[in-house]
């Protein structure tokens, strides 16, 4: 893990973001185009957001600069709108119809700025019979049929936190969607909506698993298969400390030096018959209970047999491959990812902390040239805001 430095921007320099300020994906989608080196400036609304955390510590808010707009305000959505017409993308997270009672949906900012990529973020989209319905990335991935692939056959699905709905089904469909639209808006000067929502980009995660389905190659249940923890050289175990290791030796040669460093060599060939997975699985349990993780860490670390210690979050920094690669970064005394992927010309990094609701104000009125932001005729008030709505001394 290595201290950031002062960085380079990256490949989106010169890009301007305004996010209309929610929680969850939108906010996670706002930071991968900030870490990418966008310019996105966060419009806070005054009082925080519900499950907030402390802003100063909210990564998803890094490198991003904020302003509070109060909506509701007779003159809120003249402000937004001002930031609409300079900027490349919008990214909103409400539910549909929301913006447009607000008086900042597709068509104001269109007609203050016909190129702008208009990026929505929900759950259920913006039609459908749920679109109106609230909801979280549970209930998302759950109709889906993802959530119904993880976990014991005998117990409830697991609940995945929240990176396989929000996240993977939701924000990077959002960024890869409006980098695909500002692509087309450069090309021919018309933006457009990208509608992006978590049941759509879940279900488009499972793609493979549909064609192998299709293919006869998946029974459709829980822990059956060859990636769900259904066979016994793929899943993780408990070891004798009470942690796990992770076993992914799918490969015949990646099995048999798993089989070899465990020492169980008489039982490989059950691998070809899953009326023995059962046995298998209960001999390889066994033997890895015999050994603490780090034990059998050492075991395994310089062979291909796929095997790899379960780590906590804080451990996570400290894994030698991790460290080397610096995938983990300190920035403001706040562990954290380092932006990805990786680019050879346009290399990223974590360009600054969370942005404080409001602290940028007069900056971005300044830098995007929108006085009315900082206009005490507005009303607006510049001051940083804790979650509680109160001026920041």
């Amino acid at each position: 893990m290595t201290a950031a430095t002062t960085p380079p921007h990256g490949p989106l320099t010169g890009v301007r973001v305004v996010e209309l300020a929610g929680i969850g994906p939108g906010p996670f989608a706002a930071m991968l185009l900030a870490d990418l080196g966008a310019d996105v400036v966060r419009v806070d609304r005054p009082g925080g957001q519900a499950l907030g955390v402390d802003p100063a510590h909210d990564i998803t808010n890094r490198g991003k600069r904020s302003v509070i707009v109060d909506l509701k305000d007779p003159d809120g959505p003249a402000r937004v709108l001002d930031l609409a017409e300079r900027a490349d993308i919008l990214v909103e997270g409400y539910r549909p119809g929301v913006a447009e009672r607000l008086g900042v949906g597709p068509g104001d900012c269109h007609a203050r700025n016909p190129a702008l990529v208009y990026g929505r973020m929900t759950g259920w989209g913006q039609q459908g019979p749920l679109a109106q319905r609230a909801g979280h990335d549970i209930a998302y991935i759950a109709v889906t049929g993802a959530l119904g692939l993880i976990g014991d056959p005998d117990r409830p699905p697991a609940a995945p936190a929240n990176l396989l709905g929000d996240y993977a089904g939701g924000s990077l469909y959002l960024v890869v969607g409006v980098l695909a639209a500002l692509q087309h808006a450069r090309a021919t000067g018309t933006g457009q909506v990208v509608d992006a929502a978590i049941v759509d980009g879940t279900a488009h995660l499972s793609a493979m698993i549909h064609g192998m389905l299709a293919a006869g190659a998946w029974q459709d249940r829980r822990a059956a298969n060859l990636l769900d923890g259904g066979c016994p050289f793929y899943g993780t175990y408990e070891t004798a400390d009470g942690r796990h290791v992770a076993v992914g030796a799918l490969e015949q040669q990646f099995y048999d030096e798993f089989m070899t460093l465990l020492g169980l060599t008489e039982l490989a060939p059950a691998r070809r018959d899953p009326a023995r997975w059962g046995e298998l699985r209960e001999a390889v349990a066994a033997r890895l209970k015999s050994r603490t993780r780090d034990e059998w860490t050492a075991v395994f670390e310089d062979s291909d047999a796929c095997v790899a210690p379960v780590l906590s979050l804080r451990e996570a920094p400290h894994h030698p491959h991790l460290a080397a690669r610096s995938t983990f970064t300190d920035h403001g005394g706040l562990t954290q990812p380092a932006p990805a992927p990786r680019f050879s010309a346009t290399p990223t990094a974590v360009r600054g902390g969370p942005a404080l609701p409001g602290a940028d104000t007069a900056e971005v009125a300044r830098d995007w040239a929108v006085p009315r932001l900082t206009d005490p005729r507005t009303g607006t008030d510049p001051q940083p805001r804790t979650p509680e709505g109160k001026a920041s001394p």
